[in-house]
């Protein structure tokens, strides 16, 4: 948590942090929902006013009394950098207060040239993304990172990436602080589309949800529990890709075997298409494909599941994580819906027959809606939800430290006569 030394400095964060939370907001009603004193809130509101952090917004259609002045942020005076990558493409883009974005920049990833490389490359990405928006880094509030990888947020550090490996203890905090001075959020990059679905595209947010990410080279889950991101004791949570499935089964590239990625991963559906066509069996993918195995792609078996193709049925393991998790919406990756209906309707079939039937009663399971913004639009999110944390007033240092004051004589005490 944050901490602040001043209660005006508490108290100016904390009505900036209810509006960012509820949308616009009248002066009474942010004394309803804090209860500092009317006067007071109408003195920090003028402050912020006056300094453009605040706008109005016209007035409230109360039904009694007064109509009242309601207040929104100024969406144009701070921004957020949000920056996505994986072992495809690098993406950076300059965002609102509201997420909207002012630009946005994809590469393809530079991979050759180890950590260095790529390190210059998100780095160039950001500050060409900030010149296309017109915006100056002293505009910034925040910064947003979300990469393909084992991500300690608290740290802020990619502490491993099976798709990039030399992303080992990738410092991206401390290197996106040192280059703009700004607060810099760090997050694994299911997180932060998962964080991008639930804010961005329901609506009233639900509060516990999974989005699963079917990658080209991996499987992965974003989980949320009462409203907030799962990470587990070492972050680690959701990876979803190396659950155990079956004993004995195809090795996976984590060293284990019978994971679902080794399964049902995209790669390991070709290989298995492909192997039942050469011993003679059927496969509505090899027609897809003009006819040639060789040919067989992750999309043409996809297209195949969508189809109905059984040979193709794809990430059965979904019905584990309604058995643990409960939750009451899964949201798949937006990429499959290219698949067709048919195939999210065969997952949804799936999870009704393996799940606990009270567990899958109420579920939805629809397609992500973001694409490919989804990553930046999450870590914006994540880098604003940062700032806007309501902060807490630090407490005197007598009261957490071991302070040595030293004994003086006490000049009102009486002496012996």
């Amino acid at each position: 948590m944050k901490h602040v030394t001043t209660k005006n400095e508490r108290d100016r964060m904390m009505i900036e942090a209810l509006i960012f939370k509820y949308g616009q907001l009248s002066r009474a009603e942010i004394h309803e929902l804090t209860h500092v004193q009317r006067s007071e809130i109408s003195r920090l509101v003028r402050e912020l006013l006056t300094e453009r952090r605040l706008m109005t917004a016209g007035r409230a259609d109360n039904p009694m009394g007064r109509k009242q002045v309601l207040l929104r942020l100024n969406e144009e005076f701070q921004f957020v950098l949000a920056i996505g990558f994986d072992d495809e493409n690098v993406l950076a883009a300059v965002l609102d207060l509201h997420l909207d974005m002012r630009s946005s920049l994809r590469e393809p990833a530079v991979l050759d040239q180890g950590k260095e490389g790529l390190t210059g490359q998100l780095l160039a990405l950001a500050h060409q993304a900030l010149e296309k928006a017109g915006v100056e880094p002293s505009s910034l509030l925040g910064i947003g990172v979300a990469g393909s990888g084992l991500v300690n947020s608290g740290d802020g550090v990619m502490v491993m990436s099976s798709t990039v490996e030399f992303c080992q203890d990738f410092r991206l905090q401390e290197i996106f602080e040192k280059e703009f001075g700004i607060p810099t959020a760090v997050e694994n990059i299911t997180r932060a589309k998962t964080v991008a679905e639930r804010e961005l595209t329901m609506g009233e947010p639900v509060p516990d949800m999974i989005y699963v990410e079917y990658g080209r080279t991996g499987i992965g889950a974003g989980i949320m529990i009462n409203g907030k991101l799962f990470y587990g004791a070492g972050y680690a949570a959701g990876e979803f890709g190396h659950t155990h499935m079956i004993d004995d089964g195809p090795a996976c590239k984590c060293g284990s075997f019978g994971c679902l990625e080794a399964i049902a991963g995209a790669a390991a559906l070709v290989a298995r298409v492909r192997k039942a066509i050469a011993e003679g069996g059927t496969s509505s993918a090899l027609a897809l494909a003009g006819g040639d195995a060789g040919q067989i792609t992750g999309r043409t078996v996809l297209q195949a599941a969508g189809n109905g193709d059984k040979i193709c049925a794809a990430i059965m393991g979904l019905a584990n994580l309604v058995n643990l998790f409960n939750p009451s919406v899964i949201v798949i990756d937006q990429r499959l819906s290219l698949v067709g209906p048919g195939l999210l309707d065969q997952l949804t079939r799936v999870i009704q027959r393996k799940a606990l039937q009270h567990s899958a009663r109420d579920l939805r399971v629809r397609f992500g809606s973001l694409g490919n913004e989804a990553s930046v639009l999450g870590a914006g999110r994540v880098a604003l939800d940062n700032h806007f944390e309501i902060p807490a007033l630090k407490l005197p240092r007598f009261m957490i430290e071991d302070v040595k004051v030293p004994r003086r004589k006490n000049p009102t005490a009486r002496t012996a006569a």
